[in-house]
């Protein structure tokens, strides 16, 4: 079945089995980030729940903060947050959420956010190397 679209101006053909256009068949990609934060919660400076409501709270889809809707979903696995999104979403923007949430509740201070080297789409929360800094100050 040949179908015509008139905004784009081209003629494409419907898929006989589903008869529906190619590019709504196609499987939206999906991104997967995890937010590591094993340490600072085995030591109970941070509560990995608040941090998954804040994160849920805050994530933006279309303009608007907390209406995650189908398209964003934010779990918990232990000590791991997983941000799955079937939208485009920047590793970065979760950067920045982790560091506003670390400001808010005033452990910036002594934690940092880093990529794993071991893994693409994942954040770790490591404490800063004070005995690093201390060295640097006598000297």
């Amino acid at each position: 079945l040949i179908h015509y679209h008139a905004t784009s101006r081209r003629t494409f053909v419907l898929h006989p089995r589903t008869m529906v256009a190619p590019a709504a068949r196609r499987k939206r990609p999906q991104n997967k980030f995890v937010i590591d934060c094993s340490k600072p919660a085995q030591d109970q400076i941070m509560d990995i729940a608040t941090f998954e409501t804040f994160l849920a709270e805050r994530i933006k889809v279309g303009g608007k903060a907390g209406v995650l809707g189908d398209s964003v979903n934010v779990s918990r696995e232990k000590f791991k947050i997983v941000v799955t999104s079937e939208i485009p979403m920047s590793k970065r923007y979760l950067k920045y959420l982790t560091k506003k949430y670390l400001r808010k509740h005033s452990v910036r201070d002594w934690l940092r956010v880093i990529a794993s080297n071991k893994e693409r789409n994942v954040y770790e929360l490591r404490y800063f190397n004070i005995a690093e800094n201390e060295g640097e100050d006598e000297e």
